[in-house]
């Protein structure tokens, strides 16, 4: 389908919108006090080994140690067991240059004997840090490049699983092979579909100079320290979003624009003539109606056209999406309406994910249908709807309930944690006490104090002011009965900055 590559650049951020069919599909965000570090290479020393759970923590220079799974761990490299290991089982190629990884070979080592702590070892970062999350980092180096991804220590040769025909497959293992470095790994990207022996040959050129480079320079430092760090979101939207089908790439940065010109003129001269500057004083995103898609991606509940609507709830744990008819009611036959809000749900469904990049476990609470046919067809509308999708994602049938249970790739930060806080008020709870039980906490207080012989007979009480309107518009009454049985007198201030919940009690 033919696509568009949007991008909004200025001194604080850089946003650049996927577009398909005139309709945003991804939206990447980079901050760039907060820049993103997936793809970077460090040179890490070894903090902690944790033979329980196999793993390892390793200073990188973040705040955060880096989280390295024995899995991800090179041992030819490490241990020099080449010819007694057989090379890892690797996944086809997702889109995402390092969300994927040579796999988790059941080599039966102990993490305990590969690594030491205090021991240097030159890592990548896989996954950003999340939340209270350190980075995912791995031991296996990928490079990309415009139509590979170069693996040096692994041998290995793959081809993008979006590269469908079998003949188009065979060829490009068959050519790899011949034109790159015995023993060495590349998987061939969705870009490289009917690439010829000069594209590979001038990527392969590029790739292998660059890790000579990255391995002289870090046998010169001491960790932890950055040996390589990936290219800004502007180029590597350049790298990995152009396809066959992107007619144009328009920038609104007249600087970035012209290093758009010349990084394509140096790498990539065939794409020159799609890059393109906005002019317009209308903000590009405003002109293209991003940011009217933006805001709504930042909402809980999504109205269908049907009158049906979704709700998005995002957890730590999973994400829980619902489907409801709405103010849909159909015609005649209930059945017909559940399918078609189904089916409806689905199409949104798959957009929301990609737009928010929602990631990690998700369940999708279709509405019951009685029908297996039904069940069926929803099924397969949501297979066919993620086949865009450039994260990998897998889908178990619905279940009795209704219930679809699938998983999907998270390598960065969802849009509502690139752009959102949780809320200083509720602490990101989404809730709060109500109004009448802090009142009720009150008073059960004052009841404990004014039974207490060793409390005083004076109360003072600091509250929020919607508390202090309840409790003198309901429970004045009772205050004063409380006076009365137990000999007290009880004084109320009001404070606004006092968070709703919150109250202070002095006596005196």
């Amino acid at each position: 389908m033919p696509s568009e590559i949007l991008i909004n650049s200025n001194q604080r951020e850089i946003r650049v919108a996927l577009t398909e069919n005139n309709q945003v599909s991804e939206l990447f965000i980079e901050h760039k006090t907060n820049k993103g570090i997936v793809g970077n290479i460090y040179l890490g020393k070894v903090t902690k080994i944790l033979p329980g759970m196999q793993v390892a923590f390793v200073d990188i220079g973040m705040e955060k140690a880096g989280f390295l799974y024995v899995g991800d761990i090179d041992v030819v490299d490490m241990l020099g067991l080449e010819d007694e290991m057989d090379p890892p089982p690797l996944a086809d190629e997702t889109e995402e240059p390092f969300a994927g990884k040579p796999g988790r070979p059941n080599h039966g080592i102990r993490i305990q004997d590969i690594l030491q702590e205090g021991q240097e070892i030159l890592v990548q970062v896989a996954k950003n840090p999340l939340g209270t999350k350190g980075a995912r980092i791995t031991n296996y180096i990928t490079l990309p490049g415009r139509y590979l991804v170069y693996m040096p220590t692994v041998n290995h040769i793959s081809v993008s699983r979006r590269i469908e025909e079998e003949d188009e497959k065979e060829r490009l293992r068959t050519l790899l092979g011949e034109i790159g470095n015995p023993g060495e790994g590349y998987i061939v990207r969705t870009a490289g579909q009917d690439a010829t022996r000069a594209d590979f040959d001038s990527d392969l050129k590029f790739l292998h100079r660059l890790w000579e480079n990255l391995k002289k320079q870090s046998e010169n430092l001491s960790a932890p320290h950055l040996v390589y760090e990936d290219l800004n979101l502007i180029f590597r939207s350049i790298r990995d979003l152009f396809t066959n089908d992107t007619e144009r790439l328009v920038i609104d940065s007249n600087s970035d624009f012209n290093k758009c010109l010349e990084f394509c003129s140096t790498y990539l001269p065939h794409l020159s003539n799609k890059i393109e500057q906005y002019k317009d004083p209308m903000p590009i995103f405003d002109h293209y109606g991003i940011e009217m898609d933006i805001n709504r991606a930042l909402g809980r509940t999504i109205w269908l056209k049907s009158g049906g609507y979704i709700t998005i709830d995002q957890t730590e744990a999973l994400v829980a999406i619902d489907v409801n008819t709405g103010k849909y009611v159909g015609h005649s036959d209930p059945e017909d309406t559940i399918l078609k809000t189904n089916l409806e749900a689905v199409k949104e469904t798959v957009y929301q994910l990609r737009l928010r990049n929602i990631g990690g476990i998700i369940i999708v609470d279709f509405i019951d249908m009685a029908k297996e046919e039904s069940k069926e067809m929803v099924s397969n509308a949501l297979k066919q709807a993620l086949k865009p999708d450039r994260s990998r994602t897998r889908i178990l049938k619905i279940s009795e309930l209704g219930l679809v249970e699938m998983t999907r790739k998270r390598v960065r930060e969802s849009l509502a944690q690139t752009l959102c806080d949780p809320c200083d008020y509720c602490e990101g709870k989404g809730y709060i006490k109500g109004t009448s039980t802090v009142c009720y906490e009150i008073i059960r207080e004052i009841q404990r104090r004014g039974t207490d012989n060793i409390t005083k007979k004076k109360i003072d009480i600091e509250m929020h002011p919607t508390v202090y309107d309840m409790l003198f518009e309901e429970e004045s009454s009772f205050l004063e009965e409380i006076e009365k049985q137990n000999n007290i007198e009880i004084t109320f201030q009001v404070n606004p900055k006092l968070h709703r919940e919150k109250y202070k009690i002095v006596a005196s």
